[in-house]
């Protein structure tokens, strides 16, 4: 991979300015295109001086958005609201982000032979039949329910990374993200860590939809973004590839250890759980680990630890 301009689509999300960061870091050249439908300037703050990053506010689905990037020389394509609250507030839209900004990078690639990330996600699993989750199982989707616009959009995206890299040779990479958290995480986004911290934080109660007895993965974004960089780096393997971390919670499980990290007198309260909601998410990492050399370094205590801090912040804010 040439060194070059760095585009990252969806720079301003909750990962893409984790990455953005990480990268700026290295002392690469950034451009973050965002539409903040989800994202956010705030995220963004830190480095919005660095004479090496650039923001563009523009939608990665519109045309001719990316016809000015000819020097790019590697995009992360991030670009997609990935919390039910936002990218079921536009289905459509969302669907046009995945699918049609899936091909305006893709076109972009292909005409500067940049290699193009696409984060895909663990929802192509849909409610899996299979745990922990491989790369070869198909998945389990409902393409007519309120998360198809999500779902199937990332498996559309998918498809069309892969046939563009055998039908034009273009150099792709994707990965598969599982639960990820960590600071510039959102208040409002409705996952369940930003939930259940934010309700300890303010004594609310803890809402837990079905039984609690449901699972989730959870991988810190420093692990995430460590991931990225390393699928990037190197030269002889595209994905799928699953990028998570392996330990497995219940929400029960969850709701309780945040309680007790804040020293909240929240109590939890069960609600009728969500229409297609999974109702176990683990990732099986294998070909993670043999392709890319790569683990998650930070377990849920620690993590949840540092999210807490963070949102303490907002909220003395």
């Amino acid at each position: 991979m040439r060194d070059g301009l760095i585009l990252v689509t969806g720079g301003a999300g909750f990962i893409g300015a984790n990455l953005v960061e990480r990268l700026l870091g290295e002392g690469k050249h950034v451009v973050c295109l965002d539409n903040l439908s989800s994202g956010s300037r705030a995220n963004c703050d830190a480095f919005a001086d660095n004479p090496h990053y650039e923001f563009i506010e523009a939608n990665v689905a519109d045309a001719g958005v990316l016809d000015c990037y000819e020097d790019v020389a590697c995009i992360y394509n991030l670009a997609c609201p990935a919390s039910p609250v936002f990218y079921q507030a536009d289905p459509v839209g969302t669907m046009k982000t995945c699918v049609i900004g899936a091909i305006n990078v893709l076109e972009l690639a292909r005409r500067t032979g940049a290699r193009v990330l696409q984060a895909s996600t663990s929802e192509v699993y849909g409610d899996p039949l299979e745990h922990p989750q491989r790369e070869e199982y198909r998945g389990n989707v409902n393409p007519d329910g309120i998360r198809a616009c999500y779902d199937e959009g990332k498996r559309a995206a998918e498809a069309l990374f892969f046939d563009y890299a055998r039908q034009y040779g273009v150099e792709v990479r994707v990965v598969r993200i599982f639960n990820t958290y960590g600071p510039r995480m959102r208040p409002d986004d409705g996952r369940v860590i930003s939930n259940f911290i934010l309700q300890a934080l303010e004594g609310n109660d803890i809402t837990v939809y079905g039984d609690g007895m449901q699972t989730r993965s959870f991988c810190y974004v420093d692990d995430m973004v460590d991931a990225f960089r390393a699928m990037m780096a190197q030269d002889e393997f595209a994905g799928p590839v699953n990028l998570g971390n392996p330990g497995e919670f219940t929400m029960l499980e969850l709701a309780q250890k945040v309680i007790g990290m804040v020293g909240s007198s929240s109590k939890v309260v069960f609600r009728d759980l969500p229409s297609d909601d999974p109702m176990r998410r683990r990732p099986d990492i294998t070909l993670a680990k043999e392709k890319l050399g790569w683990h998650p370094q930070v377990e849920l205590v620690e993590g949840l630890g540092r999210t807490i801090e963070y949102f303490r912040g907002l909220t003395r804010g």
